[in-house]
């Protein structure tokens, strides 16, 4: 039901159909990240002694003067690779089962290897993928039960803990969190299912945040994020889906705001009992 936080640096623009269905040759097409990660890699590049490709040798005249020169963190350029590759799993891009290499990513965000495969490890940890000895990263394949079993564990954790503040909460604290709630519905709408998962997690983790539990907040969001990953088989999410889902995001808002504790108890347990279909 529900579908895969701001990361280092900016954002990659990820649009669906950035990765194409994995051909038999298991090569991708091509899919970049912006201007700005190439500019900070080439930068790091730089720093390293290398020049960047198509830079300008030493000594060699130019029109315009050279930036200001700022200490260029590697790391934000992994960020954007991490957030793409992220979002590409939930929109089923990249497909269970089939593997990876991080010189071939690399090749088609326009980076090297090195910082596409700094981030398959992160996914590795987090399970989304299995490193493959001599090949690259093979993405997990899972079945409904894993699903099931997900939405069984965010249950236990978010359902108490949103009863507790629907008591607690003063209304205009859960009328701050409609632009959240509003912004699922817009994912919805147009079919975005990488954009629908980023706003479903932001909504939940503003919901959370209530209780001032940040170890809590921590570990619901990663449940949740695992819960977004596509399923081995099935078909993929339907837009209906994802606006029946968002829809129960503004009503659960306009329950509580209400403090209507019966309509809050059925929507949230309705909520969970459908993220494992």
């Amino acid at each position: 039901m529900e579908q895969g936080s701001a990361r280092e640096g900016v954002r990659p623009a990820y649009a669906p159909g950035a990765f194409s269905r994995a051909p038999a040759d298991g090569r991708m097409p091509e899919a970049r990240v912006p201007e700005q990660a190439r500019v900070e890699q080439a930068g790091a590049e730089r720093a390293g002694g290398r020049p960047a490709d198509g830079e300008q040798a030493r000594g060699e005249h130019t029109h315009s003067e050279p930036p200001a020169p700022r200490v260029v963190q590697r790391h934000s350029v992994r960020g954007q690779i991490l957030d793409a590759l992220r979002a590409a799993l939930v929109d089923g891009e990249l497909v269970p089962g089939q593997v990876y290499s991080a010189p071939a990513l690399g090749a088609r965000f326009g980076v090297s290897a090195t910082p596409v495969r700094e981030a398959m490890q992160r996914l590795a940890v987090e399970g989304a993928v299995e490193v493959v000895p001599n090949r690259g990263f093979r993405v997990s394949e899972r079945g409904p039960r894993e699903l099931a079993e997900l939405a069984e564990v965010r249950a236990l954790i978010e359902v108490p803990v949103m009863l507790s503040l629907a008591r607690t909460v003063p209304a205009h604290r859960w009328c701050g969190l409609r632009p959240l709630a509003e912004a699922t519905v817009t994912a919805a709408a147009v079919g975005d299912r990488a954009a629908y998962a980023e706003s479903d997690r932001a909504f939940h983790r503003a919901v959370l945040m209530l209780s001032g539990n940040e170890q809590l907040v921590a570990v619901a969001d990663e449940l949740h994020r695992r819960s977004q990953w596509p399923l081995v088989s099935g078909p993929a999410t339907r837009r209906a889906d994802l606006l029946a889902d968002a829809s129960e995001h503004t009503a659960l808002l306009d329950a509580l705001v209400s403090q209507d504790l019966a309509v809050v108890q059925a929507l949230v347990r309705e909520h969970f009992a459908g993220a494992d279909r």
